[in-house]
């Protein structure tokens, strides 16, 4: 099946890890073999580790948890945290363990390349917040998959919630059949 409406661009911004080691760790030791860290307790319980490539800053916590984020895909995200753990033991830092890696969010935007009428957007879907005094946007809860949306006028929408990737692309294929289908939404020509 073809559709008559443009492609929108999805591009995933940010993907979250949980991080779980089973351990304790030894965060000053840590901030002492690498220097570059960020490790302030008085103002922050947790260490910062920043990897140049991929670009994400791990939070490592003495109880062992770790938090990744600032990754583009879940892959970068397994990559970054696998990276923390093997400088970690090769400055000989005991990893008993496997990570056990969670993806907890991913945060993606949107352009759907057509503006869209929020006002009839909120009388005609559901699970929907649209409050244009207070915030620009509309708010839809999906309910599967499970994810928040913003909606923009513009057409430009934010993502966030999903676990996985193919579900905001799922997500972002269902919403767009939905506003197509109830006409809320008008593509601008395309000049060739």
């Amino acid at each position: 099946m073809t559709s008559s409406y443009p492609e929108p661009k999805i591009e995933i911004q940010n993907v979250v890890a949980s991080v779980t080691l089973n351990q304790r760790l030894d965060l000053q030791a840590i901030q002492n073999a690498f220097p570059e860290v960020e490790y302030k307790p008085a103002q922050f319980p947790g260490l910062v580790f920043r990897l140049a490539k991929p670009k994400t800053a791990t939070l490592i916590f003495s109880s062992g948890k770790m938090v990744c984020t600032g990754a583009k895909s879940e892959d970068e995200a397994i990559k970054a945290v696998k990276t923390v753990v093997k400088l970690l033991k090769k400055y000989n830092f005991l990893i008993r363990e496997e990570p056990i890696i969670e993806i907890q969010n991913i945060v993606a935007s949107i352009d759907l390349k057509g503006e869209i009428n929020l006002e009839n957007a909120a009388q005609k879907l559901e699970n929907v917040m649209y409050e244009p005094e207070q915030f620009p946007g509309l708010i839809y809860r999906m309910s599967s998959p499970k994810v928040v949306i913003l909606m923009f006028a513009s057409g430009k929408l934010v993502c966030t919630g999903a676990k996985y990737e193919r579900e905001v692309y799922e997500a972002i294929n269902k919403l767009t059949e939905e506003l197509n289908k109830l006409g809320l939404i008008t593509y601008k020509k395309v000049e060739e």
